[in-house]
């Protein structure tokens, strides 16, 4: 016997009603899914972004790195937006945390002793958005969902980097060194070696002004150098020449120690900032410890840890003139003649060497070369990249200028970091922030 009409009624309607209910679920898993994917790629951009800010700052040599790396991860990471770049995210301190291994405990500035702060050498920035709608599966009783990113930074070999416009001059090996071993190419850890402000001498000098880009640079690329990051996507193999110099560059040089000359054109303290210490050293205020070694100084602190070495000034943030704001000042401290053209930032947690400062502006990387190469050719080649301390400003066309030799700027552990392209293994470069998580 056939079904009735009747109690086939309603069937097309039931079919139709699945079949929208498929539909949706469809749409929503293409629409709704694909929204959570953008959240979760503009989530993981803004950590990446965060932690390599953050690792930045982790050098080891600053008491106040992790303030300073946790300032930097906040605000790279506030920049960015989600939810198809309309929303900010907002990253809280707590969002931000230190490792000393990569697979150890992770802790926030704040829950980090004074004591360890300087050992942290990776950085972590995780975030998570919840309350995310889904405005189709929201149908099948999907509720709101939460998208995090997460990511991990440390320093680590470039193989393109910035470096400042000095090469410092390759040296016959040393039988020893007061402390240390000797680097690759000759030079000991807490040795000061000098140079003149004027164009050439590299080649019986212990390092040379030089020209990143040969012909074309000159003294007038130098200055901006000096102002700035210095040279970067610099490799192993650039060539480099040398170049003349000019009053100019005296200047910016010694905006690095908070000393700012007057005149329009001059560098100012918010474009061309300075370290977070301009107290400066000469044979004067820190003379050679044992005349076995007179080469060696130790300005830096890796050694001898006397009190007034640079870590200790840069930790309570002196001045040129230490707690006197003055050129007069600083130059009783050094011996040096530097012209009361020169303003100085103040000093202390309140001044100015705060404010404006920065931990990469006295400790640089520095391209190592054979300088007795340009008495035959035009150019020389980098060799490798050292890590300097800039030991005191400029006085003059003709001056003494002295860095201290801290370490290769590859080797682990050294103060040096800069901006630059990641290397894979067996890179050469100095530090860089990279990614590992």
């Amino acid at each position: 016997m056939k079904p009735s009409r009747n109690s086939q009624q309603g069937a097309m309607a039931v079919l139709v009603a699945v079949a929208i209910v498929v539909l949706v679920a469809f749409v929503g898993l293409a629409v709704d899914t694909g929204r959570l994917y953008v959240h979760k790629a503009e989530i993981q951009n803004a950590m990446d972004a965060c932690s390599l800010a953050a690792a930045r700052e982790l050098t080891g040599v600053n008491a106040n790195q992790l303030e300073q790396a946790e300032n930097a991860g906040l605000t790279v990471g506030n920049r960015n937006l989600v939810n198809f770049q309309d929303q900010a995210i907002a990253l809280a301190a707590s969002d931000i945390t230190f490792s000393q291994t990569l697979n150890g405990s992770y802790q926030t500035r704040s829950a980090i002793s004074p004591a360890n702060a300087v050992k942290m050498k990776y950085a972590r920035c995780r975030w998570t958005k919840t309350g995310i709608p889904m405005y189709f599966m929201g149908v099948l009783a999907v509720g709101d969902q939460s998208v995090g990113g997460l990511a991990t930074a440390t320093l680590g070999p470039s193989q393109t980097s910035c470096g400042i416009p000095l090469g410092m001059c390759k040296k016959p090996m040393p039988a020893s060194c007061k402390y240390g071993t000797p680097g690759p190419l000759g030079h000991c850890p807490g040795d000061w070696v000098d140079g003149r402000f004027e164009a050439g001498g590299g080649s019986t000098g212990s390092f040379n002004w030089i020209d990143f880009s040969p012909p074309a640079g000159g003294a007038s690329e130098l200055g901006g150098l000096l102002t700035g990051n210095g040279q970067c996507n610099l490799q192993v193999t650039n060539p480099v020449g040398q170049t003349g110099v000019d009053s100019a560059a005296a200047v910016k040089w010694n905006s690095r120690f908070g000393l700012y000359k007057s005149g329009a054109g001059n560098p100012q303290a918010s474009t061309a900032p300075p370290d977070f210490t301009g107290f400066s050293y000469t044979d004067t205020n820190w003379p050679a410890p044992d005349p076995a070694y007179p080469a060696f100084h130790d300005a830096y602190g890796q050694f001898a840890g006397a009190a007034g070495n640079f870590m200790a000034k840069r930790n309570s943030f002196a001045s040129y003139g230490d707690t006197v704001d003055t050129v007069d000042a600083g130059n009783a401290l050094t011996g040096l003649s530097i012209s009361n053209a020169y303003s100085v930032l103040s000093h202390g947690p309140g001044g100015d060497h705060k404010a404006y400062g920065n931990d990469q502006r006295r400790i640089a990387v520095a391209p190592i070369v054979d300088c007795a190469g340009w008495a035959s050719s035009q150019t020389v080649p980098i060799i490798d990249w050292a890590c300097v301390l800039m030991l005191n400003p400029i006085d003059g066309v003709g001056a003494e200028v002295k860095l201290e030799y801290l370490g290769m700027a590859k080797d682990s552990g050294s103060p040096c970091s800069t901006t630059g392209l990641p290397g894979g293994p067996g890179s050469v470069g100095p530090n860089v922030p990279v990614l590992v998580q």
